[in-house]
């Protein structure tokens, strides 16, 4: 069972811990509690004083206990509901409507060899905690994490194959084949089982000779990003991959049997959807708008190509900011410098460490669409950034008091393949967006393989995200 759910192991003292998050929510009905049993003082009541403070709340009515849970965060949420009945209820009609807390802090999912092949972690940036999650076969530690957006996980096994997985609530989606994605084609034996992969070096600009791979090894040279987003016009998700030759773009919604190839451009880096449109931005700088909901897709160029050098060491994003902006986010990289036994510089320098990239200063630019051009900004006002290979956010600091504001979260999500990365510490932390000043999020007590990742919970089962 996942650990999440595990409220009897917690015992009264977390289960107090949980009342206590609560009551600021009941709007001055328990106020007497409150003050006996200030949070402050690190009280913690016998177990009959505690049944009679739960026996008090579950006569709430569902109504307001709804009302109450939704401003939860997910793991609260989780435990509140394995309370009692009552909570029970209320916890799972919020679950399956989708309604509680909109803005949900992200969480570092990462794996542990000790936890085992098929568990995950989630560090919780809300209360410097650890949950341990069981996830469906084939084992995380196994698969390569290619993206997380909505709450999803997009991975590929062992055989370079797609899956969604929702690590809260266990969900796994199968994508289409890897071998219907343009460039791949199947290599078979005499019985018709796939035994290799042949990838083809072609796109809009190129056209080369196609190389073999083994079927766990064409993940690590196919994908770079994959995100997963919902499409409320279709009342449906669809999923877009950034894969190579070329950092090329593919879609597939839930159903297809089939990847569609969209060759338009390349050298996409970041993609995000809003209102019908799926935006990508090139390491150029350049962004294109494509319609994915018409039958035959079309594509617009709404921002030119900025930067002349995309090969330098940066990362990029796109992001809607909640005040209405457009973004784009650059992330610089540089290399350490690392020092022998006797605190000299090997003669081969940096260079033979080039996999030790460390972020060292991120560039915020609004986006002039008229005039096709980028304004740099140094502060993000009251708000907070997460990059990586999750959906990139900007979050409000009103709705997350527990995170620093102007800041960025970060985790690995560098073009490299990720073999050449597996065995080198991650480039994981938080960074002053005005000094560049950095820190630790926590210590690396998370395994390389895959890479860790940021991941927004959401309890909301797929086939009921739109049942409302």
């Amino acid at each position: 069972m996942n650990n999440l759910f595990d409220v009897v192991a917690l015992g009264p003292k977390y289960l107090w811990s949980l009342i206590f998050r609560i009551l600021p929510k009941l709007l001055g009905l328990l106020v007497s509690l409150m003050k006996k049993f200030s949070k402050d003082k690190h009280f913690h009541p016998p177990l009959m004083e505690l049944e009679t403070a739960i026996g008090t709340l579950q006569e709430l009515p569902q109504e307001l206990l709804m009302d109450i849970f939704a401003t939860l965060e997910i793991p609260d949420l989780i435990r509140a509901g394995s309370v009692c009945s009552s909570w029970h209820s209320a916890y799972t009609c919020l679950r399956n409507l989708g309604t509680y807390k909109k803005s949900q802090t992200p969480c570092l999912l990462y794996t542990s060899r000790s936890a085992g092949e098929n568990v995950a972690c989630l560090y919780s940036l809300v209360e410097n905690r650890t949950y341990k999650l069981t996830l469906p076969e084939p084992p995380i530690r196994r698969r390569l994490l290619i993206g997380s957006s909505n709450g999803w996980l997009i991975t590929a096994d062992e055989r370079s194959e797609l899956h969604l997985v929702n690590p809260i609530t266990g969900e796994q989606v199968a994508l289409p084949s890897v071998i219907t994605i343009e460039q791949v084609k199947p290599i078979t034996d005499g019985s018709g089982i796939i035994r290799k992969y042949k990838l083809s070096y072609y796109c809009r600009e190129m056209d080369e000779g196609p190389e073999i791979f083994a079927l766990d090894k064409l993940r690590e040279e196919l994908y770079f990003k994959a995100f997963v987003f919902p499409d409320h016009c279709t009342r449906s998700f669809f999923v877009v991959l950034i894969h190579h030759p070329r950092f090329q773009l593919s879609f597939a919604r839930l159903g297809d049997d089939k990847w569609t190839w969209l060759p338009q451009n390349t050298q996409y880096r970041d993609c995000m959807y809003k209102a019908g449109l799926l935006y990508a931005l090139t390491a150029l700088g350049e962004i294109d708008a494509f319609d994915l909901t018409a039958s035959t897709v079309t594509m617009k160029v709404i921002m030119n190509k900025i930067d002349r050098y995309p090969y330098a060491w940066k990362s990029w994003y796109i992001i809607w900011a909640p005040w209405g902006d457009l973004l784009q986010v650059w992330r610089s990289f540089g290399v350490p410098q690392y020092k022998d036994a006797d605190g000299d510089v090997p003669e081969d320098g940096p260079a033979m460490h080039w996999p030790f990239f460390r972020t060292t200063k991120v560039t915020i630019y609004e986006v002039d669409l008229k005039a096709s051009a980028l304004v740099e900004t140094k502060r993000l006002s009251n708000h907070i950034l997460f990059l990586g290979h999750n959906n990139s956010l900007c979050l409000s600091a009103d709705e997350h008091p527990q995170l620093k504001e102007n800041h960025a979260y970060y985790t690995d999500d560098r073009s490299e393949p990720p073999v050449a990365l597996k065995n080198v510490h991650r480039d994981i932390g938080v960074i002053d967006l005005e000094n560049s000043s950095r820190k630790k999020i926590v210590s690396h007590i998370w395994s390389n393989w895959p890479c860790p990742t940021w991941i927004t919970p959401n309890l909301t089962k797929m086939n009921l995200a739109f049942s409302k």
